[in-house]
């Protein structure tokens, strides 16, 4: 619940409460965290909301409460059973259950319904589908094992550069060591979906560029040398339609090529590969805020500001060719 999602529900809430109400679901879905309450088929304010709560987020609550009962994983031996009898425990003690270790556990925010919002026929969330179908599922290795390590609650993912290094093996290789100067240069640039148990990335927010391109002896990039590949899932900033769709599914590869004929001594290939994080969220916001934002502008810049922040690098190699 940062400030990209409660900056779009300023406006939302005056044009389209009912959709308003769903964002929350997922980002702020505690009953003290929504602003109205629906009592008797019509919706008024909420006498226990909590403004501060709200921007909370996915609170403790929202997976470990329900009906002011306590809920949460087996101990780590397996067992369940309470440690002394509940009405001698705090809260009446906690239920364990083996829900929290499994994958389904993520489903309700990280899956749409079959006739949830869609693009070129692929649902627009369809992350724990695409978990079913890959080698991950078949090892029963679940969502928790990577994104909650040793169950400490880190959410680990996209935003985090090592996690993202651990899941995609990259390599890149040319016809020959070395090269003279009017050969033609082609590498091929390889990147294996080798431990994500989904799309890579599975989301339409992320871009990850493959990015090739000369140096010349001094390591100044070679005018007009530089090629570009993207991996991700790109839609228009409307949602209406989806332009491309490049990611890598689970255990799948995707191969790139660059050729260029080298001009000149002392040449080196650099390629990198970049991931930004939320790069639709930085074409969205700017159209938002150039369209008027209204009162939730200000929180519409501050996200902005942190989508550019986010891009990383998670490969870099340089080739002397020449």
């Amino acid at each position: 619940m940062g400030p990209g999602v409660a900056g779009q529900l300023v406006g939302l809430w005056r044009s389209d409460p009912e959709s308003a109400r769903l964002c929350l679901s997922c980002h702020a879905p505690l009953a003290e965290q929504q602003p109205d309450t629906e009592r008797g088929g019509r919706f008024t304010p909420n006498p226990d909301f909590d403004a501060g709560l709200q921007h909370a987020g996915l609170a403790c609550a929202a997976c470990h409460v329900r009906r002011h009962e306590r809920f949460g994983p087996p101990r780590r031996d397996g067992s369940t059973e309470p440690s002394a009898p509940r009405e001698s425990l705090p809260h009446h003690g906690v239920t364990r259950t083996a829900t929290f270790l499994q994958s389904p556990f993520c489903a309700s925010c990280h899956q749409f319904t079959a006739d949830g919002f869609e693009l070129n026929g692929k649902l627009l969330e369809n992350t724990y589908e695409e978990w079913k179908r890959s080698s991950a599922a078949r090892e029963r290795r679940q969502c928790q094992d990577c994104h909650m390590p040793d169950r400490r609650h880190l959410w680990r993912g996209i935003h985090d550069p090592d996690m993202v290094k651990s899941g995609v093996e990259i390599s890149v290789t040319t016809g020959r060591w070395w090269h003279r100067p009017g050969d033609e240069l082609t590498a091929t640039i390889v990147v294996k979906n080798v431990g994500v148990g989904h799309y890579f990335p599975t989301y339409v927010t992320p871009r990850v560029v493959v990015r090739a391109g000369l140096l010349d002896a001094k390591g100044v990039s070679v005018a007009a040398s530089v090629q570009e590949f993207v991996i991700g899932r790109e839609i228009a900033l409307d949602l209406s339609r989806e332009i491309s769709d490049t990611r890598i599914p689970p255990d799948g590869r995707a191969s790139f090529s660059y050729r260029r004929r080298l001009e000149g001594r002392g040449l080196t290939l650099r390629v990198t590969v970049t991931v930004y994080p939320d790069h639709f969220y930085t074409g969205f916001f700017e159209s938002l805020l150039v369209s008027g934002a209204g009162a939730g502008a200000p929180q519409l810049r501050e996200a902005l500001e942190a989508t550019r922040r986010s891009v990383f690098d998670i490969f870099r190699k340089d080739m002397p060719l020449t």
